[in-house]
């Protein structure tokens, strides 16, 4: 049964963010890491997506990914 919990403790995982402002990106991934500790983290990818719609209108759509170990 140790040896299960040792598997699983260094199983890598990640959590998916995608907000269409960047303050609500930045407040739902700060909650997030909040609730790891910063030795599990191993890295954070960003990525900013931008959409021309009607005219001048443009929508825009960021979204990260937190790789961490579980």
């Amino acid at each position: 049964m140790k040896r299960k919990r040792e598997r699983q403790s260094h199983m890598i995982k990640v959590k998916l963010f995608d907000q269409e402002h960047e303050k609500d990106l930045e407040r739902s991934m700060n909650r997030f890491l909040e609730k790891i500790e910063e030795k599990r983290l191993v890295d954070i990818k960003y990525n900013i997506a931008a959409i021309q719609e009607e005219e001048d209108e443009q929508i825009y759509c960021f979204s990260a990914m937190i790789i961490y170990r579980a």
